[in-house]
């Protein structure tokens, strides 16, 4: 591959505006972290399981029941996944609203969406006023994830594109880690602590719509609008510097192209369009498959089956919530030095021995009925859970969200990505859905289902994934796609595909 440096033209140098930028946009990771960690642990606390699920409650308590389907319901996990499904539909939209309206605007949305689901769950009284909340919550996801991975990408500067856009899967773990506290404390306020758990999903969600009057537009959304000299001047300012005449230059011509273009959808499914549109969406199903959420959704309920009680189940949430925060600033040093393919592959190896680890562990210590683990043992699994945590904190978590927000064109960048962002919602939405009732019936084979899922990841992150550090977004085409040994051979002329075009 020739290389990939970044052409000295491109210059900037660090602003405390864009940094602040950078900060608020990233609050909707904070949002979404928030309530992948608040979940499983309202859906663990007795008084919401008596309120709206009473016979999940009297299953829990009985005394021989199987402590792998205590906490098998579909309504109970209809709670936690309905947000995805809504989040999945609400991509589509998001992207439009982001391609029309800009990032700016689809995170405002974003906000004002997450604020009234977080009312309504919080006010809840009967099961339909919760999962209606969780349907806002979801289309506040869907546009959150659309535009602020996008919105940072187009910010950073190429050098740091990876640092920088993965600030917002540290603040996913982030919102993990406080939603985990917030559970360990709110569990003990009866019987209205998961009502508490529940609302303060408003509070990221209030920063992040005061902040959105504060965010500069990124300059790609802005010149693909036709507002050159506004796109210019917000360059100027975000890279702290006067000459941004050949960064400009090359975000106008791909505006160009991207204009000749009438349909970008019809045009992701063209033959040269298949490449970064394959990848974003593996890479979607792969994060799903490596079973992070299947942890973070049900922590506190995984660690009730293998023996803890309610408080230290929701103890070792919250020393979970922070090794995952920690790993993901592992990620933040690292992504633009050592690359992309190399975290990927690295913690392949690492989230393959402890699923396969803890998985032997349960199957020959776990039984079906009332037995728990030792306390070494249960011990010996909350680590696993933390080594298997950083491997994924640190390569497939954030990797998953900046690869797809970096290798499209600007012509399909808003349409592609909303390809990966409600792929991944479809996997989360499946995983979310079935991981109680596939605990219940695959038991301790469950973590070696989702150890056989990461040597496929291995193979295909070594063999399938192009390097993408430090090339500029728009030059992607040909310095990554147009240099790979397979997928150089979808690079055709796209009028010899048919493209409908402008022309």
């Amino acid at each position: 591959m020739e290389n990939v440096n970044l052409p000295p033209a491109f210059k900037s140098k660090f602003t405390f505006y864009m940094a602040v930028c950078w900060i608020i946009a990233a609050f909707g990771g904070l949002m979404f972290g928030y309530d992948i960690g608040i979940s499983g642990g309202v859906t663990a606390m007795d008084d919401f399981l008596l309120k709206f699920f009473p016979e999940v409650y009297e299953r829990k308590r009985h005394a021989k029941e199987n402590n792998y389907c205590k906490y098998d319901d579909q309504l109970l996990q209809l709670f936690t996944s309905s947000l995805y499904l809504a989040a999945l539909l609400a991509s589509f939209i998001a992207s439009k609203v982001c391609t029309v309206a800009g990032r700016k605007q689809t995170i405002r949305w974003a906000s004002l969406l997450f604020i009234a689901g977080a009312a309504l769950t919080a006010g809840g009284v009967n099961l339909i006023m919760l999962i209606f909340g969780r349907i806002l919550f979801g289309i506040g996801v869907g546009f959150g994830n659309e535009a602020v991975p996008l919105f940072l990408s187009e910010v950073a500067p190429p050098q740091h594109r990876g640092a920088v856009n993965i600030l917002f899967q540290l603040f996913v773990t982030i919102g993990i880690l406080i939603a985990n506290i917030v559970n360990y404390f709110a569990s003990k306020k009866h019987p209205w602590g998961w009502r508490l758990s529940l609302g303060i999903a408003a509070a990221p969600a209030f920063v992040l719509l005061l902040g959105s009057f504060y965010i500069t537009e990124t300059p790609t959304s802005l010149i693909e609008r036709r507002k050159y000299e506004k796109g210019k001047a917000i360059l100027k300012k975000i890279r702290g510097v006067e000459d941004v005449d050949a960064e400009f230059d090359q975000i106008v011509t791909a505006s160009e192209i991207a204009h000749l273009v009438k349909h970008p959808f019809k045009k992701l499914m063209k033959l040269s369009s298949m490449p970064p549109l394959i990848i974003a969406i593996l890479l979607q199903v792969f994060q799903q498959f490596t079973g992070i959420n299947a942890i973070m959704f049900y922590a506190p309920v995984l660690f009730q089956t293998v023996g803890f009680g309610n408080d230290a189940a929701l103890l070792s949430s919250v020393i979970t919530g922070l090794v995952n925060v920690i790993s993901t600033l592992v990620s933040v040093l690292l992504v633009d030095k050592v690359g992309r393919r190399v975290l990927l592959i690295e913690a392949c190896f690492q989230m393959f021995i402890t699923q396969s680890i803890i998985g032997g562990i349960l199957q020959a210590h776990l039984k079906s009925y009332s037995d728990t683990l030792g306390h070494g043992q249960a011990i010996l699994v909350v680590l696993l859970v933390c080594v298997y945590v950083m491997g994924f904190a640190w390569s497939w978590g954030p990797l998953g969200w900046l690869i797809p927000s970096e290798t499209f064109p600007m012509e399909t960048r808003t349409a592609g990505f909303a390809f990966a962002v409600s792929s991944n919602m479809l996997f989360t939405f499946l995983i979310a859905q079935a991981f109680l009732s596939m605990l219940c019936h695959m038991r301790a084979m469950i973590f070696f289902f989702f150890a056989g899922w990461i040597v496929v990841m291995g193979l295909f992150a070594f063999f399938l994934l192009p390097e993408t550090k430090n090339v500029p977004i728009d030059l992607m085409v040909e310095r990554v796609w147009k240099q790979h040994r397979v997928w150089k051979k979808f690079m055709v002329d796209d009028n010899e595909n048919g493209i409908e075009t402008g022309r």
